[in-house]
């Protein structure tokens, strides 16, 4: 008895001391919520599968202040190794020479398998440079699709397995159902800035600026204030006056989803990062889902719509063993059956192509129709320079002008070729400011 208690207590000890030894690797992140506990979950799941390294997530607010945070924590040396940034911090990110591990070599220098061609090409191509090196890990990676209102059709007298293709459609469309009193507007839309003008620019394949959108490099400029993005403004402006269509604020448009599950807005466009919320929020009716709409008369449209969400990125100054972990984690979250269990629950892309056909073999979209209406609308076509994404600096702060021109055009202080114009000055102005600080 006495032997059989040495043992376990032995036992025990061992245990703990493995434990005790294994290495913490600190993770930032910006997913509160369910997103934030399935998040913790995939991190114990790693842990879990191995003795040598644990993953620590600490959520640190929204996007914005994620990344704020771990500039201010870099600066005191007191930086995570992995941090979670959104695509528009992207320039910034890459700009901070000597503060980031770029993945690809990271994942060389610690032998761990890396193939940028196993991620879908839309992914990849936004966080690349000009060699095709990719620099950060993608992780939840979105694209906006258009959420319908399958009962509102039907008692506007539409076929609710026909949404609207183009915006002539979506026009007719949302006349009906006004004028019907099936709901008191057609659509609404979250972000403005990357639904309406950086999506809407590559879903048509038109600039957003010069040298590929920013890829080129830092004396890259907005141009997007051309007259298909001036003919799209000027349209949401009138059918804003119509009734039509619905604003539902700046940057994220924190109203356009209540609107849309409380029946006043028939249709929404917004992230499919959303989904999982639009399915468990949309219960009093039948839910559809669709592409984004494009203007038949314009060549090269529809194109293909570029990512948002965000990627983790490797900061400088960690210890090596910490290192040989994140390689590790990033080896295991991007695996088949991690990323196809995220996208699933979530609703974000599935980042590789094995996860994507992992999720088709499981059944998922036969079980979920609609569920890959974003990866069918990324993948439309072979990115173009136009419709890679884009990568400029300060491009956090060009979101807020873009939001603020659109308001004034709303407010009618300005028309859409003034309000697109301004925000082409003002928003150089702040790349400019950035390229100084940072040649």
């Amino acid at each position: 008895m006495t032997k059989m208690f040495a043992a376990s207590a032995m036992a025990l000890i061992a245990s703990l001391s493995a434990a005790q030894a294994k290495t913490d690797i600190q993770w930032w992140h910006a997913m509160g919520g369910e997103l934030g506990a399935k998040l913790e979950e995939i991190a114990t799941n790693f842990n879990e599968s191995q003795d040598e390294y644990n993953i620590v997530p600490s959520y640190k607010g929204n996007y914005v202040e994620t990344m704020t945070a771990a500039i201010a924590a870099f600066r005191a040396k007191q930086q995570p190794a992995i941090v979670q940034v959104f695509e528009v911090g992207t320039g910034t990110m890459i700009a901070a020479e000597g503060a980031i591990y770029p993945v690809y070599q990271l994942m060389a220098d610690n032998e761990e398998p890396f193939d940028p061609a196993a991620y879908l090409p839309a992914v990849a191509g936004y966080y690349t440079d000009t060699s095709g090196n990719m620099l950060s890990m993608p992780f939840n990676s979105s694209t906006p699709i258009m959420y319908y209102n399958k009962t509102a059709f039907e008692k506007a007298g539409l076929d609710p397995e026909s949404p609207p293709k183009t915006w002539a459609e979506m026009e007719e469309a949302s006349r009906k159902i006004v004028e019907s009193g099936a709901a008191s507007c057609g659509f609404t839309t979250g972000w403005v800035s990357w639904i309406q003008t950086e999506n809407f620019s590559a879903w048509h394949n038109q600039p957003i600026g010069t040298l590929e959108n920013g890829f080129g490099g830092l004396d890259a400029r907005l141009t997007v204030n051309g007259p298909v993005q001036v003919k799209h403004w000027e349209n949401m402006k009138k059918w804003a006056d119509e009734g039509l269509y619905k604003y539902a604020g700046p940057l994220g448009g924190d109203n356009a989803p209540p609107m849309f599950y409380g029946q006043e807005c028939a249709m929404m466009m917004n992230t499919s990062g959303s989904r999982a919320s639009v399915v468990e929020n949309s219960k009093d009716f039948d839910l559809g889902f669709a592409m984004l709409p494009y203007y038949d008369d314009v060549e090269g449209a529809p194109q293909n719509s570029i990512i948002g969400g965000a990627t983790l990125w490797v900061l400088q100054g960690r210890a090596n063993e910490e290192y040989q972990g994140v390689a590790k984690f990033f080896t295991y979250l991007s695996s088949p059956e991690v990323q196809a269990d995220w996208h699933q629950f979530s609703g974000y892309l599935p980042i590789t192509t094995a996860a994507y056909e992992l999720s088709q073999e499981q059944g998922y979209y036969e079980a979920n129709p609609g569920a890959d209406t974003a990866i069918k609308q990324i993948t439309l076509n072979e990115p173009t320079a136009n419709s890679k994404g884009l990568r400029f600096g300060n491009y956090v702060q060009v979101r807020t002008i873009i939001d603020e021109e659109f308001e004034a055009l709303l407010g009618g202080s300005k028309d859409a070729q003034g309000a697109l114009d301004a925000v082409v000055s003002r928003g150089n102005a702040l790349i400019e400011e950035f390229q100084a600080q940072n040649q």
